[in-house]
């Protein structure tokens, strides 16, 4: 007997509470007075900023297609460009689509990038590990990756890759090595 009431104690307060809402019901849809919306949830700036907004556009990132070149793709990065936000979609790799139509990436799964800053539109690029572990054509690739992608991110006069801190030579497709190199020096690589 004390079940049957206990049980019947709770479904009658679920009941009494399942009538108690915060918001009427309605049968169609009505606004809300703009004035009623907390938060500046309506804004159109950054709630918090000094009328900050946010803008997108679309950068290209570069990724190995199928037939082994380095072919851009476009991601959806925040205005002003960064070198650091793009290349933190070049990171993310390939979309599942762009996986299924044969797209990879040379860069490493553990690839680390520590800073990216851009100065004088030359790029400096910061990573915790050297490249120089892969293979000779994946190394290639993924400084290719790089150069590309960062060229289109204000470092136009090439990029600088150093390890810890320290400036470290980057292969180059002929076979010499560079401490900053271009998007010229890539060049070959592209699917055209």
């Amino acid at each position: 007997m004390k079940r049957l009431w206990t049980f019947s104690l709770g479904v009658g307060a679920a009941l009494v509470l399942a009538g108690c809402t915060l918001v009427p019901t309605a049968q169609s849809p009505s606004t809300i007075a703009r004035s009623q919306v907390a938060f500046g949830l309506q804004g159109k700036t950054i709630p918090g900023t000094d009328n900050g907004r946010v803008r997108f556009i679309t950068q290209p990132v570069y990724f190995v297609d199928a037939s082994g070149h380095v072919a851009p793709s476009s991601r959806l990065v925040a205005s002003p460009v960064t070198l650091g936000s793009v290349l933190r979609e070049l990171l993310l790799g390939p979309t599942l689509i762009e996986s299924s139509a044969g797209y990879t990436s040379a860069l490493p799964k553990d690839f680390v990038l520590v800073n990216a800053t851009v100065t004088n539109k030359l790029g400096v690029l910061d990573i915790a590990t050297p490249l120089s572990s892969l293979s000779r054509k994946n190394q290639l690739l993924a400084l290719g990756q790089l150069v590309l992608t960062a060229y289109n991110a204000g470092a136009t006069s090439g990029i600088e890759i150093t390890v810890a801190g320290l400036p470290t030579a980057s292969l180059l497709p002929n076979g010499t090595r560079s401490l900053i190199i271009t998007r010229s020096d890539f060049a070959s690589l592209l699917n055209a």
